[in-house]
């Protein structure tokens, strides 16, 4: 695994990477689906970053032209989003800001699978969320994904996981019990969060977003870092990616954990504890984690 993955994992950095967000308040903007939509836009915000939701064919596209992250989210599919999906993605991509895809549900039905293939094959992107089932079926795995849930077994996610990032140059977060980070070369669990989460709708592309805002914070820390330094010398974007991906798991896992220490009655209530507890993710609370055990190299 690359040497920014290895040594990314200390409270200190990980508390750079919050700090980051809220020194440079990434505009993030998010194509997705109307069921998380508020939730999505709550969370960009709640870490720090400024969301924005423009995905009609040609607003998303202009809005790309500002955006410091752009997240693809295949939640619902009418054909009018998937076209904002593509003008915006290239946009980025021409711009050179990080596209993160979240491909909800890819596999469940063939107008999916179709749409996931498309932006694939027509864009470049920094970093691919999904769920084991998701993950497992665009690495041409083994996988049963019902609905938008992952059903099943998976005990080879982080291979999985290192293939689908060989196969794509992104980074992978394969979300589960344990969420799985990788790139072409190693993978790493990520054993953090609490099953509360998975009884709130929604908390898969909560995590897209958190990705997002995480790669945009390092894109625009790394520009500034660079400046006055010649060409190809500078932050390496690949790097980023890896870190934020790595970063974005760590602290959304410990927001989750963190939301059971309020008052909440069960799903409902402690999704809005879950809300707070992200918003009150400070680098000092990043500071103080106890990582250990944590993280686990797999491949």
């Amino acid at each position: 695994m690359t040497e920014p993955l290895e040594g990314a994992v200390t409270g200190e950095s990980l508390a750079e990477s919050v700090r980051a967000v809220r020194s440079t308040e990434p505009l993030v903007q998010t194509l997705t689906n109307t069921v998380t939509m508020n939730d999505v836009a709550n969370c960009t915000l709640y870490w720090g970053a400024l969301p924005v939701m423009a995905d009609s064919p040609g607003d998303a596209a202009e809005m790309a032209d500002l955006a410091n992250a752009l997240l693809l989210n295949t939640g619902q599919v009418p054909e009018t989003k998937v076209e904002a999906m593509c003008e915006a993605g290239r946009r980025a991509n021409e711009r050179g800001i990080p596209v993160v895809l979240d491909p909800v549900g890819v596999g469940s039905t063939p107008t999916r699978q179709a749409v996931a293939e498309r932006l694939l094959s027509e864009l470049e992107f920094a970093v691919i969320k999904g769920n084991y089932g998701e993950i497992s079926h665009l690495a041409g795995a083994e996988a049963e994904v019902k609905g938008v849930e992952s059903v099943g077994e998976y005990d080879e996610i982080g291979e999985t996981a290192r293939a689908l990032a060989d196969a794509t140059g992104a980074t992978v977060v394969a979300s589960g019990v344990d969420d799985i980070v990788a790139d072409s070369e190693s993978a790493v669990r990520v054993s953090v969060g609490h099953e509360l989460m998975g009884e709130v709708v929604g908390t898969g592309c909560l995590l897209g977003a958190t990705v997002a805002v995480f790669c945009g914070a390092l894109e625009l820390e790394g520009e500034g870092e660079g400046e006055g330094e010649s060409e190809g010398e500078g932050t390496d974007g690949v790097e980023d990616d890896i870190t934020a991906a790595l970063h974005a798991a760590l602290a959304y896992g410990i927001a989750g954990e963190r939301a059971t220490d309020g008052e909440y009655e069960g799903p409902a209530s402690y999704r809005i504890s879950f809300l707070d507890s992200i918003a009150g993710f400070t680098p000092q609370r990043a500071i103080e984690m106890d990582l250990e055990g944590r993280l686990e190299r797999i491949v």
